[in-house]
């Protein structure tokens, strides 16, 4: 069991890049190893670190002001390949929500099944979303999963989002997909005895 989505309200870290790649979100060379944990620390590692290991002082996760558990990125997040890795370092570093205008769908599916909500809101949601964030890092924004709603809580703007039902039930209720079969154990048993 993972934990239970219902409402996030948290501040965000504003990613203003569009088409960032799955390479770029965890680089081929940190793909060795098969277990989830880890993979956080080199979140954009060759955004975030310069080439002897420094800290980048102009990218936004080392910027002091920013922070909480939602990342705002540009439009065609998580394009390039389907690496699984990329969602299993957005949720190491402690990512619970990424709003963008458009993600690639199989990254948008790696995050739903690593229990990372990804919402998909309209160009202008976003721009004026980085706009508030800019101004003021200590902006919030609210995500209502059972309702589909997401919020700036800097200008009182909404709006709704689209998610797969099945996998709003297993973010409800913090369900894998084995977690979701086994809560439906007695109804298999049943239908194999007919």
């Amino acid at each position: 069991m993972k934990q239970k989505f219902s409402i996030i309200r948290s501040t965000c870290v504003p990613l203003r890049v569009e088409n960032v790649d799955t390479d770029q979100i965890i680089p081929a060379r940190f793909l060795k190893s098969t277990s989830r944990e880890g993979f956080g620390e080199n979140l954009f590692r060759d955004w975030r670190y310069d080439s002897d290991g420094n800290p980048n002082p102009d990218f936004v996760l080392n910027n002091p002001s920013y922070g909480g558990s939602i990342l705002v990125a540009g439009k065609n997040f998580g394009c390039g390949s389907s690496r699984e890795h990329a969602a299993w370092a957005i949720a190491d570093y402690g990512f619970r929500i990424v709003i963008s205008s458009f993600f690639a769908d199989i990254h948008k599916n790696n995050e739903l099944n690593n229990f990372v909500l990804p919402v998909t809101v309209s160009e202008g949601f976003l721009s004026e979303l980085f706009d508030a964030i800019q101004r003021n890092p200590k902006t919030e924004v609210t995500v209502d999963l059972p309702r589909q709603t997401v919020r700036n809580e800097a200008t009182g703007r909404e709006e709704t989002f689209e998610i797969n039902p099945y996998k709003k039930i297993c973010l409800e209720q913090g369900l894998d997909d084995i977690d979701y079969l086994m809560t439906r154990r007695a109804d298999i048993e049943a239908f194999e005895k007919k």
